[in-house]
């Protein structure tokens, strides 16, 4: 993770966000030696949804939250992918 000053990202704010946007690197925005903020990828955050609602669905399986669900045939069927 980069690290630069609100200051500094002024007048860098393009490049920042174009190198956090490709590159997928998340840049630290500091204040005052602090960090404020962090400048990410939307795609990173994508990701961690993605693996947060896994890991909430095989948790919630595991622990007998889930009912039994829909087989895949008939949800085929009521999509009005198969006969």
């Amino acid at each position: 993770m980069s690290e630069i000053t609100i200051s500094a990202a002024r007048a860098q704010l393009g490049d920042l966000v174009r190198r956090a946007a490709h590159s997928r690197e998340t840049i630290a925005l500091t204040d005052h030696g602090h960090v404020a903020a962090l400048l990410v990828s939307p795609q990173v955050i994508e990701d961690l949804e993605d693996a947060l609602a896994v890991a909430d669905y095989r948790r919630r399986k595991a622990e007998g939250e889930l009912g039994e669900g829909i087989p895949h045939e008939e949800v085929g069927r009521m999509l009005g992918l198969r006969p």
